[in-house]
């Protein structure tokens, strides 16, 4: 059974990190994007790829659950689900994938190659089908077709 979670990407370049209040378990993270700020709430809960510890002038892509409740304050303030370190070359994205490897979206198709780096959450290698799960994909080029194929570089499994 697939989660019925989607989570939003959103790029940016890191300005400013600060606890919130007298929390220093939860930080807000102000991103710098396309678009202009968006702020994030980093929490214990949020999964941060490879435990990079960020900062400021970092290129991420963070993802929060859209179907969680966001106050209407500008700028905009999402609780993070997931965070990963991105370079300009390359997409990241969070999905779950069928049998088929079709994203739930039914907007990317991945072709899995002996060269695909795969692991779990722990970063542990993961030596079986990926399909049937929430997966963390970063990719380079894809085709415009759709839905979109790709090849990734690196897939980490939510088992």
């Amino acid at each position: 059974m697939r989660p019925s979670n989607q989570y939003i990407g959103i790029t940016g370049i890191i300005e400013r990190m600060t606890p919130m209040r007298e929390d220093c378990c939860n930080q807000l993270l102000s991103l710098r994007t396309m678009n202009g700020m968006v702020t994030f709430i980093l929490s214990t809960g949020t999964y941060v790829v490879d435990n990079t510890p960020l900062r400021t002038g970092m290129r991420i892509t963070a993802f929060y659950d859209d179907s969680q409740p966001v106050p209407l304050i500008y700028p905009p303030r999402y609780q993070a689900a997931f965070i990963g370190r991105t370079e300009p070359s390359e997409t990241v994205t969070v999905a779950y994938f069928d049998r088929n490897l079709l994203s739930a979206e039914k907007q990317l198709k991945l072709n899995v190659s002996s060269g695909t780096r795969v692991t779990t959450a722990n970063g542990q290698r993961f030596p079986c089908e990926v399909g049937n799960h929430l997966l963390i994909v970063y990719y380079g080029a894809s085709t415009r077709s759709i839905p979109a194929q790709t090849t990734p570089d690196r897939i980490i499994v939510f088992c």
